[in-house]
């Protein structure tokens, strides 16, 4: 998988910063970098800053069912950057974006479809 950096704020409602997420979690920048090594978030270079979009949280915490899915498409080769703009993209085989869907409760809809992904 190859593709450009994101460069432009489409694909989210809200891009957040690590700072943002320090304020919002109440964690420590070491902590934010930390949930990025874990992949229970993940940012996406924005215009050259890490940003993570406000999709991938729920009431102030990471969604829940991101870890999974996210852990799937680094197996799969997808860069950072590559699985947040799969994540937050329209994708035909689920029919929204898999972020809308893994929040609709369609987790395992949405790893056996970033599981097929090469």
């Amino acid at each position: 998988m190859s593709a450009a950096p994101i460069d432009d704020t489409t694909l989210s409602e809200r891009w957040l910063t690590v700072p943002d997420l320090v304020d919002l979690l109440g964690v420590s920048p070491g902590r934010i970098h930390r949930l990025f090594e874990q992949k229970t978030l993940l940012p996406a270079r924005v215009d050259g800053v890490l940003r993570v979009p406000s999709e991938f949280l729920d009431e102030g915490e990471p969604l829940p069912e991101l870890r999974g899915t996210l852990i799937v498409l680094s197996d799969n080769g997808f860069t950072d950057d590559e699985a947040v703009r799969w994540m937050l993209s329209d994708d035909d085989a689920i029919g929204t974006s898999p972020i809308a869907a893994l929040r609709a409760g369609r987790k395992a809809e949405v790893r056996r479809i970033a599981q097929s992904l090469l």
